[in-house]
């Protein structure tokens, strides 16, 4: 019989991308994690909806490739979080954030639930998610207020939450950070695109030397 914590180590996740400039601040080691409640009308990612998909993952094996990442890319600045609805997977992500933390990058996470929910939940994961959290982006993606003249968020519902000093000095300088695409031809000949834009004019995009990423 399994271990409770041998369980807990295992994070459901859609994909990683070992290097990106567009889903945070700075180079980022991107884990979009599999499986959301919300599902929001007009989301960009429906297919990290179903809980049951993606891949699963353990926890200190990604941190192994985090800690990899950063040897081979000393510029890169932190972890992001996105989904699907990575709340929904905060006690694994907490303990995740927590070791990503000691090797001094910074967490970004993204949630679909308003910050107003989960700073008075009483969830004690969801608590612990948040503490690990430098940049918090929260809310719903609205189809109705579909706005990108901010980066990293689709409408004009949804918030920047700086829960620690790390990115607070950012504050004033959000409106001069354009939104970009980052465009991967990987070495099957397959392309992906992530990041956004309002539209695919050549000055918006990313093109990226070397696809570090790992699909799921």
């Amino acid at each position: 019989m399994r271990k409770e914590g041998f369980l807990l180590s295992f994070l459901r996740v859609s994909h990683i991308k070992k290097t990106t400039r567009v889903e945070g601040p700075g180079l980022r080691y991107t884990i979009w994690v599999q499986g959301c409640p919300i599902k929001c009308k007009g989301c960009f990612n429906p297919h990290t909806w179903d809980e049951r998909g993606g891949t699963l993952m353990d926890i200190n094996d990604i941190f192994d490739d985090i800690t990899e990442t950063l040897m081979h890319k000393p510029e890169l600045e932190g972890v992001t979080f996105l989904g699907g609805e990575p709340f929904s997977q905060a006690q694994v992500l907490s303990l995740l954030g927590t070791k990503i933390k000691k090797l001094n990058l910074s967490v970004v996470t993204f949630s679909g639930y308003p910050y107003e929910k989960l700073r008075n939940s009483k969830n004690s994961h969801w608590q612990a998610l948040l503490n690990v959290t430098d940049l918090l982006i929260d809310g719903p993606y609205v189809e109705s207020l579909h706005d990108l003249s901010r980066p990293w968020v689709g409408s004009t519902n949804q918030q920047y939450r700086f829960l620690t000093d790390v990115y607070h000095h950012k504050k004033e300088e959000l409106l001069a950070i354009d939104n970009k695409l980052e465009i991967c031809i990987h070495p099957n000949g397959t392309i992906s695109l992530n990041g956004m834009a309002s539209s695919l004019d050549l000055t918006e995009l990313t093109w990226l030397e070397d696809c570090e990423d790992e699909d799921q």
